[in-house]
């Protein structure tokens, strides 16, 4: 299952489009409706949404990781800037695709082997470089 957090109803069917017929997709409109989602079905990806309504996608990927250090959460916005990136990075996502999705980045992040990797290379930098700024360029 994956939980799509995404406020704008032709972004989510964009994704459905791309991904829906290989998993099983959950569609949360907003930030508050994503952390009860994750809470109720558990799903084993978030693709989560920056800017939504009622409460951004940073604040409901730093509520999940409250819950869950280990589900993969890869931020998704219009927003291209460095900063963008090192914000979603911080508040616990784990990699960061630009909007327009593209079929090809989907399925790159969806995929097991994808998702393990990048969780063990961040537990392997937090391990190494526990309180350093490397560190937190890195995770």
């Amino acid at each position: 299952k994956i939980l799509v957090a995404e406020d704008v109803d032709s972004n989510f069917v964009l994704i459905k489009n791309m991904i829906g017929k290989d998993y099983t997709l959950l569609w949360a409109k907003d930030g508050f409706e994503a952390v009860e989602m994750y809470k109720q079905f558990q799903p084993d990806l978030i693709l989560m949404d920056i800017k939504m309504p009622r409460m951004g996608g940073l604040e409901a990927t730093r509520i999940i990781r409250s819950y869950s250090k280990e589900i993969p959460v890869i931020a998704l916005t219009a927003y291209a800037f460095e900063a963008d990136k090192e914000q979603a990075l911080e508040a616990g996502c784990n990699d960061f695709v630009t909007k327009p999705v593209s079929k090809a980045a989907l399925e790159v992040v969806t995929t097991s082997d994808y998702i393990i990797l990048t969780f063990l290379f961040r537990e392997l930098i937090r391990t190494l470089f526990p309180e350093s700024t490397f560190r937190a360029k890195l995770v």
